[in-house]
């Protein structure tokens, strides 16, 4: 049995601990607004950019002439997963949910036969993935120093993607993040962006809107389709954002919850054992004078 000392102790080294939780609860509430407003100010352009892109590949088809981001290079041999998750912790399942999502994909494409190459955004998704996966790393982007991120980190990470396209080192490239839903759902999603895939346009739009494209349809997808990557990694980054902080906030809610019913029971627990020592104690001095 703990002594009296031990439980005071332990009483203030979770009252510590309960304040740190409920400083971070706050931070991440505060930050969860504004990356919540900014995930969802850049989904009607992300939307619109893939719609208009989605409209144009429909145009195009299957032509000979068409870009080699939108037909692929007629093969899927080679698969590159780009794992995108957060720079810090303590946010819950939050990274580990997005590792788990792209380790089922390599898992399945590897038995298939298939050729794995693995490119990390965020500390803890390298760090989780590294650990069963390491022989598959081609790349790391650190985004440590980066407090608010902007099209142009999106922007850098999309000339890489391309860059290692065009030397033809994959045929695929798919993107792992987690879509904000709301504070307490946030869904690990997988998205290829090379080669472009986009949806069908429906048919009464498309019928009702007609448009004479120059200088090509072809023309205009071979200078689009790079910056629609870099929107779509662009739109992921944002979602992510919103999808940390309220993974954040409520893991350190449940955690300034549980400590708090912790200093409970530790309280309870204290008061029986000094109890039980003044009790003790009473029951001493009266053998003592009885005794006497």
């Amino acid at each position: 049995m703990p002594s009296l000392k031990d439980l005071k102790n332990r009483i203030e080294s979770v009252k510590s601990t309960r304040k740190i939780t409920k400083a971070m609860q706050m931070v991440a509430a505060a930050k969860l607004r504004r990356a919540q407003d900014a995930a969802e100010a850049g989904r009607p352009y992300a939307e619109r950019m893939s719609a208009v892109l989605g409209g144009l590949a429909a145009s195009v088809g299957d032509s000979d002439s068409a870009p080699r981001l939108l037909s692929g290079t007629g093969s899927d041999q080679t698969h590159l997963l780009v794992v995108m998750t957060a720079e810090r912790g303590l946010c819950g399942g939050f990274n580990a949910n997005i590792a788990k999502l792209a380790k089922q994909r390599a898992d399945d494409l590897l038995a298939d036969g298939k050729t794995v190459k693995i490119l990390t955004v965020g500390k803890k998704g390298r760090d989780s993935m590294k650990r069963d996966y390491g022989e598959y790393f081609i790349g790391h982007v650190d985004l440590t120093e980066v407090k608010r991120v902007s099209y142009e980190d999106a922007s850098g990470i999309a000339k890489d993607v391309l860059s290692r396209f065009d030397d033809g080192e994959f045929d695929v490239a798919t993107i792992f993040y987690s879509r904000f839903e709301n504070v307490v759902s946030q869904i690990p999603t997988a998205q290829q962006v090379i080669p472009a895939s986009f949806d069908a346009p429906e048919e009464d739009q498309a019928a009702s809107t007609i448009y004479d494209y120059e200088p090509s349809e072809e023309g205009i997808l071979a200078d689009l389709l790079p910056r629609g990557v870099a929107t779509q990694i662009f739109a992921a980054l944002l979602e992510n954002g919103a999808s940390e902080q309220g993974a954040r906030m409520s893991a350190m809610d449940n955690a300034t919850r549980n400590a708090g019913e912790m200093i409970d029971k530790l309280t309870i627990e204290f008061n029986r054992s000094r109890q039980a020592v003044i009790t003790n104690e009473l029951i001493e001095i009266i053998s003592g004078a009885e005794a006497l």
